[in-house]
């Protein structure tokens, strides 16, 4: 079939739940994707920061062609060797204490409500159940994760959400203090805001926001779905500032695409939230989603992917800033490491995206005027370079 024919013949079957662009794609190797017409992409958006090692990263594949052939799922009444594996490992690069695994980011968003409320009523009783969430935050489209998304638009079909909510600015600890209440049992944020923008949060924020969870005993969430696993130039972003979360939750390039998510929770809480009985997955971690999250991990710390993102960034921001000084259009950059974001002014960012296709570049946006790059970890200076040639000719030809 051809391109257009699978379109409309998606669009028959699909529920139209996505606008999605004009291309059909068929295979990935390395940094890049193909077209079922042959078309070569190269990909600066990574599954939206799934694929940290590209397409067939040498050892990932076998690895899940092994489990495949040992077994699948068992349901969470049994152990598995896997599981053990994945979840030992994932603590060891967090240093935190236990863990339990989802089968998305969002799910990892609402088994964290669910810690973090569990834990307040173990200690408090009922009553002290409400959430500090920021504005222009995503944090899933669940009602649970939705609820504590703090962004109108996607809230205003689905009202009344769960309850219990309130909303305040981002990296403005001011604004936190006055939401806060004797009925607040807990803070969550993302270390850098994704959908919303691109905006990683201040030291000063961040830090401000683990010491009032300290003084009043309020469990703090890091959402590192999008911004964790390696993406910043650290393992998770949390650790540039040296502020440990209660609860932080991981999803994306945690299985580098096959779908699994995580919340992780330090000592406190590990001991003194959740018990038996109070969450569950069928599927949450199944020896094969966990057999990828544990070759996954091997990989980053084998091959030094943490380290490489450090090198590669540096090189990527330096070229960012020139091409904000180059073009008008550009208003500035915002991001860290591999996870930045281009403020496009006067033209709609939509068009930079459609015509990036069009040379062969894969980009996506963020919010509604910022252009997002999110590629996979192991890119190169080589790939840089061809990024900003093709994303050139795309401003020139929308200009």
């Amino acid at each position: 079939m051809k391109k257009n024919e699978i379109r409309q013949e998606a669009e028959q079957v699909i529920l139209h739940t996505y606008n999605r662009y004009p291309v059909v794609l068929d295979k990935g190797e390395g940094v890049y994707l193909y077209d079922i017409e042959g078309k070569k992409y190269l990909d600066f958006a990574a599954g939206i920061a799934v694929q940290a090692l590209g397409y067939h990263y040498a050892g990932y594949d076998e690895a899940l062609k092994e489990q495949i052939d040992k077994l699948t799922h068992i349901s969470n009444l049994y152990y598995s060797v896997p599981m053990e594996e994945a979840a030992a490992k994932l603590i060891k690069a967090s240093g935190m204490s236990k863990v339990f695994f989802t089968n998305s980011g969002t799910e990892a968003i609402e088994g964290a409500l669910k810690a973090a409320r569990r834990y307040s009523y173990n200690k408090y009783g009922e009553g002290r159940h409400e959430i500090i969430a920021m504005e222009h935050s995503f944090h899933g489209r669940s009602m649970g994760a939705l609820s504590v998304t703090g962004t109108e638009k996607y809230q205003v079909p689905f009202r009344p959400l769960v309850g219990g909510v309130r909303f305040a600015a981002y990296n403005d600890l001011e604004s936190v203090k006055e939401q806060l209440s004797r009925k607040t049992c807990a803070i969550i944020l993302e270390t850098v805001q994704g959908e919303g923008g691109i905006y990683p949060a201040t030291r000063e924020f961040l830090e401000g926001i683990r010491t009032l969870c300290q003084e009043q005993d309020l469990v703090l969430i890091l959402d590192e779905i999008q911004c964790g696993m390696g993406r910043t130039g650290y393992m998770f972003a949390w650790q540039e500032y040296g502020v440990e979360p209660d609860i932080m939750t991981c999803a994306k390039a945690l299985g580098c695409g096959v779908p699994v998510g995580a919340f992780v929770l330090n000592e406190r809480l590990a001991g003194a939230s959740l018990a038996p009985g109070d969450h569950g997955t069928t599927y949450g971690g199944n020896p094969f989603v966990c057999g990828a999250v544990s070759k996954v991990l091997d990989i980053f710390e084998k091959d030094n992917i943490v380290a490489h993102v450090g090198e590669i960034s540096a090189y990527l921001t330096e070229k960012l800033d020139a091409l904000v000084e180059e073009y008008d259009c550009i208003a500035g950059r915002r991001g860290k490491g591999l996870i930045q974001g281009l403020v496009i002014q006067g033209r709609p960012v939509a068009e930079i995206v459609l015509k990036s296709l069009e040379e062969g570049l894969i980009v996506i946006t963020a919010g509604s005027d910022v252009l997002r790059l999110v590629p996979p970890l192991v890119i190169e200076r080589e790939h840089v370079d061809e990024m900003l040639e093709k994303l050139k000719r795309a401003l020139d030809a929308v200009l």
